[in-house]
């Protein structure tokens, strides 16, 4: 077997909850030209003008409550190690290391892929892990990985995973995962997805063609197969099938949105209107996010408990994700092992 380096990529977190962290990090992150997709100076100004400044100090505190959660250090970072630590016990003697990197700060993946570089791979797998393809996770990680890997001197035998939204480990450790409770108890259940600029997914399509035209919320087609709402809809019925849930059961939404333009319905706003429907208790998963983090302890754990309660709802239960869950592992294992 070839020498191989495996290359877990998350998406980041601040160094800690200091606002100067959180800025330093806000500011990488949002300077992206996949994430927000703006000429250069307009990008720069709306995002160091106006986003940084004002978003960093509310930030702080919030990932402060993220931190007392994960008892002292981002969880992001705590699950993604033990899922690095459980592959290295799954490929002991195989002549493959498992490495672990954040998109944005640190451990960077500029420090990594230097590791790396010097011990010479002769192939590297590069796995981001975020299931569903967006240019703004997926497609970000895996362009500074190969930016980085085309500087090097010898050019290892590269392998890709851009997505991984059907691996049956993955649909299965959310399964897992909800059998911690009694979904008859819950009068609806919510699959919340993190959101997108609607052109973002546009651009995924040929011509004059949108995700509009596309039947993304049915059915997965050669055209849409990389289109972010068409994959979180798919992985939505992958799970309720194995979870036996009806159509009606639940809603696929979509948070953490900016402004109006992003992908719909909004996950705030089918949490209140459940409440004002009469609905009690709510279920929610947040498949998009193999690691809990601030997007779902805090944003559907507390911020979307308030919103409920203010419209007449009583409890709004997270699903953990799927975290360093032994069936979760062993989905990653086999698309390393695939391509191996």
């Amino acid at each position: 077997m070839k020498k191989t380096a495996v290359l877990l990529i998350q998406l980041g977190t601040p160094d800690s909850p200091k606002t100067s962290d959180v800025r330093r990090y806000l500011s990488e992150f949002l300077n992206d030209p996949r994430v927000i997709d703006l000429p250069w100076l307009g990008r720069k100004l709306l995002v160091n003008g106006i986003i940084v400044p004002f978003r960093a100090p509310k930030s702080a505190k919030i990932y402060k409550d993220l931190w007392e959660f994960g008892n002292g250090v981002s969880p992001l970072i705590t699950h993604t190690e033990n899922v690095q630590r459980k592959l290295e016990k799954r490929f002991e003697g195989a002549n493959v290391d498992i490495y672990m990197a954040m998109r944005y700060q640190n451990p960077s993946m500029y420090d990594v892929m230097e590791k790396m570089r010097r011990k010479t791979y002769e192939h590297v797998i590069v796995l981001p892990l975020f299931p569903q393809y967006a240019s703004a996770s997926s497609g970000s990680a895996i362009a500074l990985a190969m930016q980085l890997m085309s500087k090097w001197w010898a050019t290892p035998q590269i392998s890709i995973v851009n997505q991984f939204w059907d691996n049956e480990g993955y649909i299965d450790s959310i399964v897992e995962r909800s059998k911690e409770f009694d979904l008859k108890e819950y009068d609806h259940i919510l699959f919340s997805y993190h959101g997108l600029p609607q052109r973002h997914v546009d651009k995924i399509y040929d011509g004059e063609d949108k995700c509009s035209d596309s039947p993304c919320e049915t059915e997965i087609t050669e055209d849409n197969s990389l289109c972010y709402k068409a994959t979180s809809y798919a992985t939505t019925r992958l799970i309720a099938a194995k979870l036996g849930l009806k159509e009606e059961d639940y809603t696929v939404c979509f948070q953490s949105r900016l402004d109006k333009n992003w992908l719909t319905p909004f996950s705030d706003k089918i949490v209140a209107e459940q409440g004002k429907n009469g609905a009690k208790k709510i279920l929610a998963f947040s498949p998009a996010f193999v690691a809990d983090c601030l997007e779902t302890v805090i944003e559907i754990g507390d911020e979307y408990q308030e919103i409920f309660e203010a419209n007449g709802g009583e409890k709004i239960q997270l699903v953990p994700s799927s975290n360093d869950h032994d069936r979760f592992v062993d989905g990653l294992e086999e698309l390393i092992r695939e391509r191996l």
